[in-house]
């Protein structure tokens, strides 16, 4: 019997801003190209439209968790994100989600890979990808997962329940460094920028550098085929300064321009992912930028002065919305340290079944 015939068993959240399918590590091939062939074959890539698959025919819904109880005695399971490609057949392990990341611990509770406790659950989670930890605390009333609630997030319409995530370890989650070019301020093509990682590798540059307001719609910037053209050129020379290499084929880094807040928040952002415009901002990707613009004498650190002092929330402005990020930074060491970040996010459970790929 072949997966083909039996299909693998599924389930698929919405997990913040993101949608994607989540298995057990031990439904899955234990060799990484039968793995990675099969999610292919499940989410129907390539193919723009993912018409013959589980993809939503965009980024944010061809992705993947794998999920495994841990072996660490202080982590209750690892997760594996997999992005995978639309209409190119790739699967890439170079980056996080903290959006998939929010329907994780859900789906160890509704799995019994973590006993639910009686109003709420905390699930110590670790983020394979990167090697760190992240804790996930949401509402379990007598035992039981509860997506309800009235908890709203920009770019998901209606309400749901909390899923609160706390990071740790997450600094230089894919290139090593906080800094990974060593300088909290480089020039790429003659554009200063902030290279940053804090469980996203991101490229921070001001939207005028580009020529832009920064407030530009998402459909504006995505038919704006020379800014996409620059944007992909740009991020893979960043690519290189931050020891990614040739990243052609790769999610990473992101490119988020910055700009003057509009709407009530602390910063307005456009985010690439990693060419085309996100509709909202990924949740490392908005701690990141966060992380970075905290660094004096970075790219976006003017833009903080009239921040509240004595806080680390910060609200972040999006196309479609806001995100609020806590992140607390140490900028009197050398190199400067992450004292904490998170983020509110919300999950939903869609369907849990019998996935059966395409031939």
């Amino acid at each position: 019997m072949t997966y083909d015939e039996t299909g693998v068993r599924c389930t698929m959240l919405r997990g913040g801003t993101s949608r994607g399918l989540y298995f057990e590590e031990r439904d899955l091939p234990g060799d990484a190209a039968d793995r990675d062939d099969l999610l292919l074959r499940l989410m129907g890539t390539p193919d723009p439209r993912q018409i013959d698959g589980l993809g939503g025919a965009s980024t944010l819904t061809s992705k993947v968790a794998v999920v495994s109880p841990s072996q660490a005695a202080d982590v209750d399971v690892d997760y594996l994100f997999l992005q995978l490609g639309v209409d190119e057949a790739t699967v890439s392990e170079l980056q996080n989600c903290g959006n998939i990341l929010a329907g994780v611990g859900p789906f160890a509770v509704e799995r019994g890979l973590v006993p639910a406790g009686d109003t709420e659950t905390s699930v110590r989670i670790r983020m394979v990808n990167s090697d760190s930890v992240a804790v996930a605390t949401f509402p379990t009333p007598g035992g039981r997962v509860e997506y309800r609630g009235d908890v709203e997030i920009a770019g998901v319409p209606g309400t749901a329940a909390p899923v609160v995530l706390a990071f740790a370890d997450t600094e230089g989650s894919a290139t090593g460094a906080l800094l990974p070019t060593g300088n909290v301020r480089d020039t790429i093509e003659g554009i200063d920028v902030t290279c940053v990682d804090n469980g996203m590798p991101v490229v921070l540059a001001l939207a005028e550098s580009f020529g832009l307001t920064g407030h530009e719609s998402h459909e504006q910037l995505a038919a704006d085929t020379a800014l996409l053209d620059r944007v992909d050129a740009f991020r893979r020379k960043a690519a290189q300064l931050m020891g990614l290499g040739d990243v052609s084929r790769a999610s990473v880094p992101k490119t988020v321009l910055l700009s003057a807040p509009r709407d009530g928040g602390q910063v307005c952002t456009r985010s690439f992912i990693p060419v085309q415009p996100h509709t909202s901002i990924g949740v490392l990707g908005a701690v990141s930028v966060v992380t970075g613009m905290l660094l004096p004498d970075s790219v976006g650190h003017a833009l903080t002065a009239d921040w509240p002092q004595g806080s680390s929330q910060v609200d972040v402005e999006h196309p479609t919305g806001h995100l609020l990020v806590d992140v607390a930074v140490d900028g009197s060491v050398t190199p400067p340290r992450v004292v904490r970040s998170g983020v509110v996010r919300t999950a939903r459970k869609l369907f849990d079944g019998t996935a059966f790929p395409r031939a």
